[in-house]
Order: C-alpha cells, then sequence, then structure tokens
C-alpha cells in the first residue's frame, strides 16, 4: 500500500472515530432500588442454594431472582421509574457480600418508557460506593455504555431488606 493511500485510510478512520464519539449522549439517572426479600410479597426470592450452603459462612453459590421496584425516591410509595430484572449470586467463598449482578434496568417513566440498560458486574455491598459497568441496552439506551454508582441508602440487618441509591451515568 502506497503511502497516501495509508494516510487516506488513517484520515477515514479518524474521521469515523471523531463522529462516533460526538454523536453519543450522556444521560444521568437518579433512582432507588428496593431489594425486598422478606414478607408475603418479596421482590427477590432464592432461586438456587448449594447443598454446601450449610458450611460456607459467605454464602458462596446462593442465587436470587429480582424483579426489584425502581422509585424517585427512596421512599417505597415514590413514584416507580422501571423495575431491576435479573439475578444475583454470592461469588466469593472467602468473602462475605460480593455479588455478581446480571439485570436489566427496565423503564416504565414517561421519559424512558420501554428502554432498558444492562448491567454486569461485581457488587460488593458492604463499600461504601459500588461501581458496575453498564455492558449494554435497547430503545433509547441502545448500544449503551457506561456505569452504575451504588449506594446503600438502609438496609434492615433483621430481614436483609434494602434500599439502595442508584446513579447511573449512561453514554448511548
Amino acid at each position: 500500500m502506497h503511502s497516501s493511500s495509508k494516510i487516506l485510510t488513517l484520515i477515514f478512520f479518524l474521521q469515523t472515530l471523531t463522529l462516533t464519539l460526538t454523536a453519543q449522549t450522556e444521560t444521568n439517572l437518579h433512582f432507588y432500588f428496593h431489594d425486598i426479600v422478606s414478607g408475603s410479597n418479596p421482590t427477590a426470592i432464592r432461586v438456587a442454594q448449594p447443598s454446601l450452603l450449610s458450611t460456607s459462612l459467605t454464602g458462596f453459590g446462593d442465587m436470587v431472582m429480582m424483579d426489584d421496584p425502581l422509585t424517585s425516591g427512596p421512599d417505597p410509595s415514590s413514584d416507580l421509574v422501571g423495575r431491576a430484572q435479573g439475578i444475583y449470586a454470592l461469588a466469593s467463598r472467602d468473602e462475605v457480600g460480593h455479588l455478581l449482578m446480571a439485570m436489566n434496568l427496565v423503564f416504565v417513566d414517561q421519559e424512558n418508557n420501554g428502554s432498558t440498560i444492562s448491567v454486569l458486574g461485581r457488587n460488593s455491598v458492604y463499600d461504601e460506593i459500588r461501581e458496575m459497568p453498564i455492558v449494554g441496552g435497547s430503545g433509547k439506551f441502545r448500544m449503551a455504555q457506561g456505569y452504575v454508582h451504588a449506594k446503600t441508602y438502609t438496609l434492615d440487618q433483621m430481614t436483609g431488606d434494602a434500599v439502595v441509591e442508584y446513579n447511573v451515568t449512561v453514554f448511548h
């Protein structure tokens, strides 16, 4: 390939990359995730528990399916903005509170209705702020990438019920 062809190819590549990067929109979302594991109407239920769990201090292998409400405020009666649908699993044999999160944030609010954000990553629940990657999305958030910052708002040590504040930065 001649030098001029290489230069033209490089220029084309850089122009395409620039257009791709500048065409993305940054959206910031803020809501509360309500994980209710107790009572007669839980939003998260255990779907798998290994037989060795009784000897594990970390709950390693325990898996929970969730359909948790996402609300505009920490109160469960706040406006519903969506649902966190997916699964989380206790993923550490040696340390307590490390989850593998695989979930879709499914939005029902007027602005984002029908759109989703897909999250897949580690959630170390006892860290003050946890960061999880956004790996995709649909609708308004098609081809999404970004991150979620999660911070526990309340945790009932007796029931395991939790409210978690989510700050989401998504590029789409």
